[in-house]
């Protein structure tokens, strides 16, 4: 395990992604660690090299006792790329983490290229910290814990993703307290109003549409005022983002922290990702075949396809590949889609995607909730590829 030793602490760290691609350093909230950014990764790591680290105090980095203040925090980080031998990074933090970046970007300016500033603030009340400190040093972790997970997420989200939101719990409840005191104190004493204006990198504040812990206004219109020229995204999701809207907040900092250069060396990573999909689902031979096909009228959407369907939505980890491909028989099916429909029978049979039993069902299920003639059609498509693909005339 890669870890660095700054001012009395062992600090964690980790770095992925493609080598050649810009640097991307990604700090974490108060209470997480570097796995809250981790449902974001698949979808920034072939446009960047990607470095993690744990704050002082969180996940795998050591915990000492004591008040934390934010230079510390930022020199942490500063030791982080020093160990990963990176001059300049981009850098995105959520909560605490675009903190520790501001002040990065303050005391260390030659480091940092650009900011990601995900729901966060440079104006927390001092007392209420102070009442989480003391919180904590007297009870442990079990005594802000509930508050903690009332403030993370949008409402709904622990029910519609009970997995994710039990997993912060048991983390945050697994936390060293002093860890997480230090974290508080530096919060607590953070004095980085008075020298927004200061910060000369550009920057992008992102903001959570339900974030009942640091809201656009104030606190994020105050990042605005404050900060020359920065720009401004909203995305639908309470105070953790990373773990609430994975794929847009991945798409805002891709839009933000690339530039034309990048833009198309990414989009060539995007289509070469997608391709890996598109081949695993349709066949060699069939995308060959597409290939082939393109001319200048047709390459463009043909790599818009494969970047955004089979990189981008094929690729998301939410539902396994037969899943989908079950999906888009009944709906292609309801849609009268018949090329496309048929297109993913013969794919889905060749190479095992599902079983002709599976297929009946959906069609069954199709003639239910899109019509027996729509239904009665896909019968008709599917029998004459599995008559093909038994070595029979159609209708045999």
């Amino acid at each position: 395990m890669p870890f660095v030793d700054n001012e009395g602490a062992r600090i964690y760290w980790r770095q992925h992604g493609a080598a050649g691609q810009p640097v991307l350093l990604l700090l974490n909230s108060i209470g997480t660690d570097m796995t809250v950014w981790d449902r974001c990764v698949p979808h920034l790591s072939a446009h960047f090299r990607l470095i993690r680290m744990d704050t002082r105090g969180h996940g795998a980095s050591d915990a000492p006792r004591g008040d934390y203040d934010m230079a510390l925090l930022a020199r942490d980080v500063a030791s982080v790329m020093n160990a990963a031998g990176v001059e300049s990074a981009r850098v995105a933090g959520v909560s605490l983490g675009a903190m520790i970046a501001m002040q990065l970007a303050l005391d260390h300016p030659q480091r940092v290229d650009a900011l990601g500033l995900v729901c966060t603030s440079v104006t927390m009340d001092p007392k209420a910290w102070q009442a989480r400190i003391e919180a904590v040093r007297d009870g442990g972790m079990g005594a802000i814990a509930g508050l903690a997970m009332e403030r993370f997420f949008a409402p709904g989200f622990a029910d519609r993703h009970p997995e994710i939101v039990d997993g912060v719990a048991a983390e945050l409840l697994a936390m060293d307290p002093a860890g997480y005191a230090g974290a508080s104190a530096a919060i607590r004493d953070m004095d980085l109003l008075a020298r927004l204006n200061r910060i000369g990198c550009p920057a992008l504040v992102i903001t959570g549409s339900q974030d009942v812990s640091t809201p656009a206004d104030p606190h994020g219109d105050v990042l605005l005022n404050g900060i020359s020229g920065a720009q401004s995204a909203q995305l639908a999701c309470g105070h953790i983002a990373p773990l609430e809207v994975p794929l847009e907040l991945a798409a805002a900092l891709r839009r933000f922290f690339l530039d034309d250069a990048d833009t198309k060396h990414a989009a060539t990573a995007l289509f070469e990702a997608g391709l890996v999909n598109r081949r695993r689902v349709l066949g060699d031979a069939w995308v060959d075949r597409s290939l082939e096909n393109r001319t200048p009228f047709n390459a463009d959407f043909q790599a818009m396809i494969t970047r955004i369907a089979w990189h981008e939505v094929w690729g998301r980890p939410g539902l396994d590949d037969r899943t989908r491909r079950l999906m888009v028989l009944a709906i292609t099916a309801s849609l009268s889609r018949w090329e496309e429909f048929a297109l993913h029978v013969r794919s889905g049979l060749e190479q095992g995607g599902f079983t002709r039993d599976e297929l009946k069902e959906v069609l069954m299920q199709t003639a239910i909730y899109a019509g027996v003639p729509a239904a009665n059609t896909g019968f008709a498509e599917a029998m004459k590829i599995m008559a093909e693909l038994d070595g029979q005339e159609p209708g045999s």
